[in-house]
C-alpha cells in the first residue's frame, strides 16, 4: 500500500497533508510513504525530516506512480494527477460544491475522491473532523490579526499616567472558530460579547467568561441543522437580530464574524450602515470572506478601510499558522484512514454502508456517487 503526499500548488497554501509524525504512524501500519519534494517547506517540515521518518522523497511523477492513496490539503488540478492509477483514493478538502468540474475530472480519471470537509459530525468521527481542527486555529488567528490592526491595547491597564480601557470585542457566530476567538480575546484581557442564531450556544459563551447577546421572544428561528450547523433564519428573526446588533456593534472596538451555512453563501451580518456607526480605528475580521463574506465591503485577500474602520479579509487563515494547521490536519487524515485499516490487507477497507464513508465519498468506479452532488 503506497501513500503519496502531494506538494500544494494553490497560491498561499502553506499546509501539507502529512507530518513526520503521521508518516511514522502510516509506516507502522505497513504502508509505504512517498512525499513530493518540498511538500512540507511551507509548514517548516524539511524533506530530510520526512526521510528520517521513513518516507521516500521524489518528484510528482515518482510519488504518484502506483500510489494507492493520494493525500492533499486542497484538491489538486486534475491535470497534475497524470499517472495516478485508477482506483486510487484521493483524500483531502476537495470543495465539492465549488469545484464540481474537478470532481467530475477525478471521476473520469477513475479516482475515488473522499472530501474530508463533508465528514459527518458524529462522535466517532470527531478526531477526523478537518473543519473543526482548522477552524479552531482560524478563530485564534483572527483575534491576533485584529490585535495587529487595532491601534490600541486589549487589556485594561492602570498606569501612573492614567487608565487604558479594555478593548470591547464582539464575536458573531459561535461555532468552533467563534468559541476559540472568544477564549483568545478573553486571554488578552478584552471585554467580550458574542451572538449566534443557535440559543444553545449561550451557555458555551458564558462558560468562557463572555456575555451572550441574543434576540429574545421572537419566533421563527430554524435553529440547528444537521451536524450542529446553523440554518437560515426567518425574516422576522433576521430583522430583530439586525436591530439588536446595530445597537450593540456601535459600542464595539473589534468585531469578528465566523458565520457559515454549508453549501450556501455566507450570511450577511454586518451592513455598511453598521460599519458607519463604529468609531474610527475599530477593526472587523471576516472569517467567511472566501464564501461571500459576513461583512459588507469585505474583500477576500485584502485589508480595506471603510468609514475609518479596517475590515480584514485574509484568505485561508489556517494556512497562516501552517505548522500547527498541518500537524492537526495530517492527524485528521491519519485518524480516518487508520480507523478503516485492515491489518491483514495492510490497506483501508471502506464499507459502502458506513455512515462516514457515505458522507465523504464523492466518486467511485468512474462516476459521481454522492447524493448531494447528484440531486
Amino acid at each position: 500500500m503506497k501513500i503519496a503526499v502531494l506538494k500544494e500548488s494553490e497560491a498561499g497554501e502553506r499546509r501539507v497533508a502529512a507530518s513526520a509524525e503521521t508518516v511514522k504512524k502510516f509506516i507502522a501500519l505497513g504502508a509505504e510513504l512517498a512525499v513530493e519534494a518540498g511538500a512540507g517547506a511551507g509548514a517548516s517540515i524539511a524533506d530530510a525530516d520526512y526521510e528520517a521518518a521513513g518516507a521516500r522523497v521524489g518528484s510528482r511523477g515518482d510519488v504518484l506512480a502506483d500510489a494507492d492513496i493520494i493525500l492533499c490539503v486542497q484538491g489538486p488540478d486534475p491535470a497534475s494527477l497524470a499517472g495516478a492509477k485508477p482506483g486510487a483514493l484521493l483524500v483531502g478538502a476537495l470543495d465539492p460544491f465549488g469545484q464540481k468540474a474537478r470532481i467530475e475530472a477525478y471521476a473520469g480519471a477513475g479516482l475515488e475522491a473522499l472530501a474530508m470537509e463533508w465528514m459527518p459530525r458524529i462522535t466517532r468521527a470527531q478526531s477526523m473532523d478537518i473543519l473543526s481542527s482548522q477552524a479552531n486555529l482560524a478563530g485564534y488567528k483572527a483575534v491576533l490579526d485584529a490585535a495587529g490592526e487595532y491601534g490600541r491595547g486589549f487589556p485594561m491597564m492602570m498606569t501612573a499616567a492614567g487608565t487604558v480601557a479594555a478593548a470591547r470585542v464582539f464575536v458573531m457566530g459561535v461555532g468552533v472558530a467563534g468559541l476559540q476567538a472568544i477564549a483568545t480575546a478573553r486571554r488578552l484581557g478584552a471585554i467580550v460579547t458574542a451572538t449566534d442564531v443557535r440559543s444553545a450556544t449561550k451557555e458555551q459563551i458564558e462558560s468562557l467568561g463572555a456575555k451572550g447577546v441574543f434576540v429574545e421572544a421572537v419566533a421563527g428561528i430554524e435553529g440547528e441543522g444537521a451536524g450542529g450547523y446553523a440554518t437560515e433564519m426567518s425574516d422576522e428573526y433576521r430583522a430583530a437580530q439586525a436591530e439588536l446588533v446595530s445597537s450593540h456593534i456601535a459600542k464595539q472596538d473589534i468585531v469578528i464574524t465566523t458565520a457559515l451555512i454549508p453549501g450556501k453563501p455566507a450570511p450577511r451580518l454586518v451592513s455598511d450602515a453598521q460599519i458607519v456607526s463604529m468609531r474610527p480605528g475599530s477593526v472587523i475580521v471576516d472569517l467567511a470572506v472566501e464564501q461571500g463574506g459576513n461583512v459588507e465591503g469585505a474583500l477576500a485577500g485584502e485589508v480595506v478601510e471603510r468609514h475609518g474602520v479596517k475590515i480584514v479579509g485574509h484568505r485561508n487563515v489556517p494556512s497562516r499558522l501552517a505548522a500547527d494547521a498541518s500537524a492537526l490536519y495530517s492527524r485528521n487524515l491519519y485518524n480516518f484512514l487508520s480507523a478503516f485499516w485492515d491489518a491483514e490487507a495492510k490497506a483501508p477497507v471502506l464499507p459502502d454502508e458506513d455512515e462516514i464513508v457515505r458522507g465523504i465519498r464523492l466518486t467511485r468506479g468512474g462516476g459521481i456517487v454522492h447524493e448531494r452532488l447528484l440531486g
